[in-house]
């Protein structure tokens, strides 16, 4: 059974750092794009980074400059570093891992909440 798991959210003033983690089966890991999500109260879930199985990242416009994803594959984790956090960043962050064609695993998330 494939397991994704996030760890790392918390409470931090605006300004601050925070890094996720988010650990993966190694039976996929290798071959996964690995995904960071965040979901805020009334909002729909929105992507905040990806990285491919070969390492090559993406990042939402809103976080480019500040967040930086990377992955580790001697240990099957992916991490966000997310620096000079806002207010408007809080929400649950989610990993997900895809295995092509379809495959999707979602993690159970973590709270990051920035006070002002």
């Amino acid at each position: 059974q494939v397991q994704v798991v996030e760890s790392g959210g918390g409470l931090v003033q605006a300004g601050g750092s925070l890094r996720l983690s988010c650990s993966a089966s190694r039976s996929i890991f290798g071959i996964a794009t690995m995904g960071w999500y965040r979901q805020a109260p009334g909002n729909e879930r929105e992507l905040v980074a990806t990285i491919t199985y070969r390492g090559t990242p993406n990042y939402a416009n809103s976080v480019k400059g500040r967040f930086t994803i990377s992955r580790d594959y001697a240990r099957s984790t992916v991490y966000l570093q997310m620096n000079s956090l806002k207010p408007e960043d809080t929400a649950v962050y989610y990993c997900r891992a895809t295995v092509a064609p379809s495959s999707t695993y979602w993690g159970q998330g973590t709270q990051v909440t920035v006070s002002s």
